[in-house]
């Protein structure tokens, strides 16, 4: 089986079931605060890395043998698809104020991008390929980056209640 096959749960999560829930939503998660300096090549970065990893899964085939392997991907990569779809409904529905900490939210500030991780190192694993898990790890560290803007940005958007929020939950999981 083509590797590419493997990106199709994630899209019809991150694209089809985000906007069956809430189509202002999709543009949400889109929305990247302005970057500047360092931040701005952590963004081409991440996007760049994603592009790679979403190209490359087509260059790539799941492997079946060894039969453990193939298990430990698919447990790893099952999990990063369930964690996204939780994600993907309370990012769909967040409180009133505007700030995602319903959910899966109260106990990480970033489930999709930790999802994201966890998914692609699951399909890393599937075609073990250690390329792939390269740039896998290049797109994380990346995504730190974009947190950390985007973290500044809801601060100076959301001010006090943020921080309390920031100071409750763990930004990863």
């Amino acid at each position: 089986m083509n590797g590419a096959v493997l990106l199709i749960p994630l899209i019809l999560i991150r694209f089809g079931l985000l906007a069956i829930l809430d189509r202002g939503a999709i543009k949400r998660a889109a929305h990247f605060p302005l970057f500047s300096g360092r931040k701005k090549v952590a963004y081409w970065i991440y996007q760049l890395s994603n592009a790679a990893i979403f190209i490359y899964l087509f260059f790539l085939r799941v492997e079946t043998e060894p039969l453990w392997s193939m298990y430990a991907g698919l447990c790893v990569y099952t999990s990063g698809v369930a964690l996204c779809t939780v994600a993907v409904f309370d990012f769909a529905k967040p409180s009133g104020n505007g700030i995602n900490n319903r959910g899966i939210y109260r106990i990480s500030r970033n489930p999709m991008y930790a999802a994201y991780f966890i998914f692609f190192s699951g399909c890393a694993l599937l075609t073990r390929s250690l390329v792939l898990f390269g740039i896998v790890l290049i797109f994380q560290i990346s995504t730190h980056w974009i947190i950390m803007a985007e973290e500044r940005w809801c601060i100076e958007t959301f001010g006090d209640e943020y921080r309390q929020y920031m100071n409750r939950v763990r930004r990863y999981l």
